[in-house]
């Protein structure tokens, strides 16, 4: 009876501290389940880091006089139920955790607020859950001990925090160390829609602020570097197969309702003949080893001076000379595109070059990461707003800086604020002369505004005798689909009454009409001045419409969309008038329509130095996904669940799928690596093409 007593009293004096891990565990569970909809092994991590953090909390709630320090554990506890829910909210969002970089732009979030307010209503539930320990606290408070903790159990409780840190890093470090377990997530590689599965939320967060106060170092030595070029080059350069098999296995295209999601054209596989002059510059990587005292640029040169290049082919410099307008089209899909609807974006989808394999990974800071991608051939750094970031360095790559230099009349549009997520940095940095709303560009202000009054007010400042490359970014596709908050929904409504589809489905599909519209005006423009055929027009989204309810994408897509691979298959347009369709089955992404444009338009650039490449070419395919799953010609491996299909035909091959892993890695370093060292500046100034 003197034990359960002493017990008792023992359980009486750590309430709070069991309330608090306890929270923390629940937490991570709610959001958990909600948004990943699993619990799994990996749970127990999330569980053993609540044990120290949960100390923690309990020893800052102990510090002061007793009413002090209940005020501040029922605000601890307020807060986690706040930053839990933010980041629910978030990720229901624009699926991925949300960095506390991007606190810093709360202001243009707050653009968004009736969004931000419907999915609060949406996911209500999970809502209410996670203030589930707020309200227990605040109603049962008297049950708990908040006087002044003493020096013993202050002790005791440190013990019991580092003790129990302990143990979560040993379990952490006897995980093995491939691409994806926890250890390389804690100790190597930033990839926080793996980390939160693997670690938990909170863990996640925390070494998000480590690593922005601190910065973060991916590489320990040279030979590490040199050892990962090794194991992710040449092993996986020789994992080669044929490019038509893989598309059994890389999404359905199939019909929708009212034809708007319809198949591509019948057309022959393009075959890509061998090539003897590769697609690289004038670098002395040898003598910039020999010289360099920086470790990680030591590491840089040597991993890139063995990275394979790519191949010129017989579609090299087929568009020199011709003018380029380059758009990303906010959460375009295929699921608008519709003879009936959008017959301009169709006959161009379906007219010059057809990418059926085509994906477009939605990344950490979604329309300004799909925008990086796009148009730099770089994976974003995780926890920072890497094209705001790259508008400091050196982008000789870039469409704009590459036509600039050729004489082109360089220039770039947004119909939305031109600050908005510091594209007045990034955008001039490219080479362009760049207007949005507030520096220049008349458009209505109307939520969104509209791509065709933008192309209306701007195609006469670029269209005449001179060449020319125009960059577009619309907004007119932007969530939220309705026809009470949408202008552009509402603008467009008559045409799409009459769909067989939800509210939701029809307003995006009217969202995008602006774009059609845009289009055929542009090509109007164009036709009028004689140069339709001297212009060449590439299309593609930011990312998914991410904002449409999944239940209006299977709607549209005319079934269950398969979440880790085919939500992100995408459309491509690469149109001049005058093409014959030429379809390329293989595996590809937006990663890779820089080094793509390069090549067709015979531009000087290093295919070493970026993270897609040239389609046409016979690089062996990678598609890349934020949560570092990808597809290849011969497999696709599914980050999350740990699991590889191999294609119809093809054997299993586990050094495939450790190689590709293993290069997948080094793309992710090295492209963070390139942002970090402003490494263009440091290579590419005087160089020439070989």
């Amino acid at each position: 009876m003197e034990k359960l007593k002493m017990l008792s009293a023992l359980l009486v004096k750590y309430r709070l501290l069991i309330f608090l891990i306890a929270a923390l565990a629940y937490l991570e569970l709610v959001y958990r389940l909600w948004n990943f909809h699993n619990i799994g092994l990996d749970y127990i991590f999330p569980v053993l880091f609540s044990l120290s953090a949960g100390g923690v909390l309990f020893i800052i709630s102990g510090l002061f006089p007793a009413r002090v320090n209940r005020i501040l554990a029922v605000s601890l506890t307020l807060l986690l139920s706040i930053g839990y829910s933010i980041q629910l909210i978030y990720h229901c969002i624009f699926h991925t955790p949300l960095s506390i970089y991007s606190l810093n732009a709360a202001d243009d979030v707050l653009q968004f607020k009736g969004i931000i307010i419907s999915s609060v209503f949406k996911n209500a539930i999970a809502v209410f859950l996670l203030f589930v320990p707020f309200i227990y606290i605040v109603v049962t408070g008297s049950k708990f001990l908040f006087s002044r903790i003493k020096p013993v159990p202050l002790c005791i409780t440190l013990f019991f925090c580092i003790a129990s840190y302990a143990v979560s890093i040993v379990c952490v470090n006897l995980t093995d160390g491939n691409s994806l377990s926890q250890y390389t997530l804690y100790y190597k590689v930033a990839s926080p829609e793996l980390s939160v599965n693997r670690l938990g939320l909170l863990t996640t967060m925390r070494l998000d602020f480590k690593r922005l106060v601190f910065g973060f170092r991916q590489y320990d030595t040279v030979e590490e570097a040199a050892n990962d070029n090794e194991d992710a080059g040449d092993n996986y350069s020789t994992a080669v197969s044929c490019f038509a098999d893989a598309a059994a296995t890389s999404g359905s295209g199939d019909t929708g309702k009212a034809g708007i999601a319809s198949p591509a054209p019948e057309s022959t596989a393009v075959e890509i003949g061998p090539a003897e002059i590769f697609n690289t510059m004038n670098i002395d990587f040898e003598a910039l080893m020999a010289k360099e005292k920086d470790e990680d640029l030591l590491g840089m040169h040597k991993y890139f001076s063995s990275v394979k290049p790519t191949k010129r082919n017989k579609y090299t410099g087929i568009f020199k000379g011709n003018n380029l307008i380059l758009i990303t089209a906010e959460s375009f899909s295929p699921y608008v595109i519709s003879q009936e609807f959008t017959p301009t974006l169709y006959k161009m989808s379906r007219e010059g070059f057809v990418f059926s394999n085509f994906y477009n990974p939605v990344w950490g800071v979604s329309t300004s990461d799909g925008e990086y991608v796009a148009c730099t051939g770089l994976l974003p750094k995780s926890g920072i707003w890497s094209f705001a970031r790259s508008g400091k360095n050196y982008m000789p790559f870039v469409m704009g800086n590459q036509f600039k230099k050729l004489g082109y009349t360089t220039k770039a549009y947004h119909n939305h604020s031109y600050k908005y997520y510091k594209r007045n940095i990034s955008h001039p940095n490219m080479g362009y002369d760049y207007k949005g709303v507030g520096n220049g560009l008349k458009v209505k202000k109307t939520w969104p505004e509209s791509d065709l009054e933008m192309i209306e007010v701007t195609a006469g400042e670029y269209i005449g005798p001179k060449p020319f490359h125009t960059y577009y970014m619309t907004v007119s596709g932007h969530m939220q689909y309705s026809f009470s908050g949408n202008y552009i929904a509402k603008k467009n409504k008559p045409f799409v009454e009459k769909l067989p589809f939800s509210n939701a489905s029809k307003a995006y599909i009217a969202c995008n009409m602006e774009l059609e519209f845009a289009i055929k005006a542009l090509v109007d423009k164009l036709e009028a001045a004689g140069i339709a055929d001297k212009t060449v027009i590439a299309i593609s989204a930011d990312h998914y419409p991410y904002g449409l309810p999944r239940e209006c994408i299977d709607e549209l897509a005319g079934h269950e969309v398969e979440n880790n691979f085919e939500l992100y298959k995408s459309t491509f347009i690469l149109w001049k008038k005058g093409m014959s369709p030429i379809l390329i089955d293989k595996p590809c992404s937006s990663l890779d329509i820089i080094p793509t444009l390069s090549n067709l338009f015979g531009l000087e650039y290093d295919s070493r130095l970026l993270m897609g490449s040239d389609i046409l070419s016979d690089t062996p395919p990678v598609v890349i996904f934020s949560n570092w799953s990808w597809i290849t010609d011969r497999a696709r491996f599914n980050a999350v669940t740990n699991t590889i299909t191999y294609v119809k035909g093809t054997d299993q091959d586990t050094d495939h799928v450790k190689a590709v892993n293993k290069a997948i890695e080094a793309k992710f370093k090295y492209s963070a690596k390139i942002l970090e060292k402003d490494y263009y500046s440091r290579v590419i100034t005087g160089a020439s093409k070989k």
